[in-house]
Parts: C-alpha cells; structure tokens; sequence
C-alpha cells in the first residue's frame, strides 16, 4: 500500500536527519520525499499500516505531517 504525507520538511539536509529513523520503519528504497511539491510530500510503500508511527516520527522531530487521504 503506499501511503502519503504532507509535510514541513523543506531541504535536503531535513531529509538526511530523518533518513536514519524513518529506516528504522520502512527500508529506505520503499519511501520518498517531493521536496519540489508545495505540500513537501512523503510517499511510503508499505504492507503495514505506519501511519501513527510516521506522524509520530515526524511530529516527535518537529515537522508537521499528517496523512492525505
């Protein structure tokens, strides 16, 4: 299932911070980051729901992320 994000996360180096924790839920070849989109999306592929552990993640790190529907 690939799940969606809207985030706060503007840059590369923001993105190099959270690579090695958001690994720790999902291989990083199975998630990306459009910094180019105006919404900073966050697309992961995933069997699991990680919802509540990516919002967390995020929220925990102070970038804003809720799931698009």
């Amino acid at each position: 299932m690939i799940y969606v994000f809207k985030t706060v996360v503007k840059t590369k180096n923001q993105v190099k911070k959270l690579k090695p924790l958001i690994n720790q839920i999902v291989p990083s070849d199975k998630w990306n980051f459009d910094l180019e989109d105006c919404d900073k999306i966050l697309r992961i592929d995933c069997e699991e729901n990680i919802v509540l552990k990516i919002v967390d993640l995020l929220n925990n790190h102070k970038f804003n992320c809720v799931e698009l529907q």
